[in-house]
């Protein structure tokens, strides 16, 4: 299969998850603060890698998870309502943490950019 079929494929799948972690799951342990940051559809579309970054502390982000993998039987039937394709992928989630490291390095940046103007004083 095409790689450009597969980003293609990932690209739609992370439009329908962003979309139903909007409008449709409304399972109270979802942050709001929930962002999906990439999908990886494998070759053979058996399964499809969500990663996602949810903007909180530990619990939340433990609680996010908990909630789409409990859905991810619904994600999955709606995928498949959504999208014509032979096998319909199986959603596995997973956590990034890029948005909180970048973060976390502006602000060290921003801490040295502040030292070094004091040093100069």
């Amino acid at each position: 299969m095409g790689s450009k079929r597969i980003s293609r494929i990932s690209e739609e799948i992370k439009k329908i998850v962003s979309e139903l972690i909007i409008k449709e799951i409304k399972d109270p342990r979802m942050s709001s603060m929930t962002t999906i940051t990439e999908v990886e559809v494998t070759n053979d579309l058996r399964y499809a890698n969500i990663y996602i970054s949810v903007l909180g502390n530990e619990k939340e982000r433990e609680s996010t998870i908990e909630a789409l993998q409990s859905a991810s039987g619904f994600i999955r039937r709606e995928i498949g309502k959504r999208i014509k394709l032979r096998y319909i992928p199986e959603p596995k989630f997973n956590l990034d943490k890029s948005i909180e490291n970048g973060i976390y390095i502006s602000k060290l940046i921003d801490s040295i950019k502040e030292n070094g103007k004091k040093n100069n004083e």
